[in-house]
């Protein structure tokens, strides 16, 4: 009786140490994320969403996708967060509390969010519902097998993520020289005009 037991599969009532950590994980992630876009100070922000990027690597980890993992950290917490950190310090925007990151539209906002997450999860249940992993091949989280999958079926969506970072690059840029060239000799915003108010 007791090697059945043993032998049975471990249910919801059980989970197992990995789980309990993935769920754990998936939490504070979460608050990350929602701190992340209901804060008024854009490099508080900024800063929260390296934890909830962060989060998601070790998710990754938890999951046995290590290349990923590794991906997450180098591309979205190491290249995004800093071209974020870069495009606030080009466009000159104010470092403290800012009352004009609140568009008002908070519940439509939430609304929206909530229905295309409900969308996002009922396509993934409904497409991955019959499919299983096999152990027994390689890893999912592996380089050859995510090389192979990356370069042969998501490769326009990967050239179409470059070119946008590469826009949101440009568009900082040319920003910051509006605001630098400015022809009616308006004072740039942020922590330059409160200097000039403070003389």
């Amino acid at each position: 009786m007791a090697t059945l037991a043993a032998a049975a599969p471990h249910g919801f009532l059980s989970p197992t140490g990995v789980e309990i950590a993935f769920l754990l994980v998936g939490l504070v992630t979460l608050g990350a994320a929602i701190v992340t876009v209901t804060t008024k100070q854009l490099v508080h922000a900024a800063l929260w969403l390296v934890v909830a990027l962060g989060g998601l690597a070790v998710e990754y980890l938890l999951l046995t996708a290590e290349f990923i993992a590794w991906v997450q950290v180098l591309i979205y917490v190491g290249s995004v967060v800093v071209l974020l950190l870069f495009g606030l310090m080009l466009t000159r925007a104010p470092i403290g509390r800012s009352p004009d990151a609140d568009s008002g539209n908070r519940w439509v906002a939430l609304a929206v969010a909530l229905a295309a997450a409900t969308a996002l999860v009922w396509v993934v249940a409904d497409a991955f519902r019959t499919q299983w992993i096999d152990l027994d091949d390689a890893p999912q989280g592996t380089t050859d097998v995510t090389g192979a999958i990356l370069f042969r079926n998501w490769v326009l969506p990967f050239e179409a993520l470059s070119v946008l970072l590469l826009a949101a690059l440009v568009g900082a840029i040319v920003l910051s020289r509006k605001a630098k060239d400015d022809p009616d000799g308006k004072p740039p915003k942020g922590r330059t005009a409160q200097k000039e108010r403070t003389r």
